[in-house]
């Protein structure tokens, strides 16, 4: 089948590397040009948690003229509907897009290429661009996972859910999915405590952890998010073997006190992790704070669940894209007051 990463930027980078390290034939497809031109002349150059080089097949969005059979989709969520209708153009008949996306982006896919052809993935892991061609893994290697869901059995039963899965499993291991609104939401709580934080702040979940007053924002948001998830019975679902609903969640001043203490060994194969949202921030861009906390907030109000603290998170997120205040650990006492 003929496979390209659409917004092949540091996770997508990483990803092609690895597929093409196992001599398969996949594009690499971006709008940053001197990314590209890095990539085409001296290959992927993989380095912090693992290091190699890796020879690609890098095009910038210009140069795509093929049509392919599986598209993983990486872009960031801030013009989702016609990035999806310029790739629908660009699908061989039958052919599919794997959203590995922040935040619960398949119901536009679906409604634009159909639910069978709709397939989506949650990564357990990150990565940032140092220099064009130069990614910097920040996870650990046992955090290369995968959990991989298809929105109706017709599109898990064709052959192109078992090429997806084939892919991704040359990097890392694969969950096959049988909740994936479970698994996405569990990918929403631990992109929007943390994300969502180190874009207001300025840090590195690591340091988020470190701080004590960061680390109580971090565990008031995980809470929210898990009494929004009560309130529309989604089951959250284990991330890399652990079950965060029940972790997370507590319900007397021992549980919450012990919850507190465990986050720092939660998220310490992550610490050195800083958002993407927070990059996009300090490169003076839009970020996509309203399609992961967002989310969060769009759910709370259907079900009238307060999320304070999320809420709050959004609204300095913005004034920062604004211009009004920066990422720094100053825009606490907008928290404490």
């Amino acid at each position: 089948m003929k496979v390209a990463i659409f917004g092949a930027g540091s996770l997508g980078t990483v990803l092609g590397a690895y597929i093409a390290r196992n001599n398969e034939q996949i594009d690499l497809i971006n709008h940053n040009k001197e990314h590209i031109e890095a990539l085409k002349s001296f290959g992927a150059r993989i380095v912090g948690r693992v290091e190699f080089n890796q020879k690609v097949n890098a095009l910038t969005v210009e140069e795509m003229d093929d049509n392919y059979d599986i598209i993983y989709l990486l872009t960031k969520q801030l013009d989702n509907e016609n990035v999806v209708k310029m790739l629908k153009n660009h699908l061989n008949k039958d052919g599919v897009i794997c959203t590995m996306q922040n935040g619960l982006p398949e119901k536009l896919i679906s409604s634009i290429i159909g639910e069978d052809n709709t397939y989506g993935c949650v990564i357990g892991w990150g990565a940032r661009i140092i220099e064009p061609g130069i990614v910097k893994v920040t996870s650990t290697p046992e955090t290369f996972e995968f959990t991989l869901g298809a929105l109706t059995e017709k599109g898990r039963n064709k052959p192109h859910f078992q090429e997806t899965n084939r892919l991704l499993s040359m990097m890392g291991k694969v969950i096959i999915s049988n909740n994936f609104i479970g698994d996405r939401f569990t990918k929403i709580l631990a992109n929007s405590s943390f994300s969502g934080l180190s874009a207001v702040f300025g840090l590195s979940f690591g340091e988020i952890c470190k701080n004590k007053k960061t680390r109580l924002l971090a565990q008031k948001i995980m809470k929210e998010i898990i009494e929004v998830a009560k309130a529309h019975n989604i089951k959250l679902e284990p991330i890399q073997g652990n079950d965060v609903g029940k972790i997370f969640d507590y319900h007397n001043k021992f549980k919450e006190k012990l919850v507190y203490m465990i986050i720092p060994f939660a998220m310490r194969k992550h610490k050195l992790t800083k958002a993407s949202m927070l990059r996009d921030l300090q490169n003076h861009k839009k970020c996509e704070i309203d399609a992961i906390n967002g989310i969060v907030s769009i759910y709370a109000r259907e079900k009238n669940i307060p999320t304070p603290i999320n809420d709050l998170t959004i609204k300095l997120v913005h004034e920062i894209e604004d211009g009004v205040r920066t990422p720094t650990i100053d825009n606490l006492k907008e928290y404490f007051h």
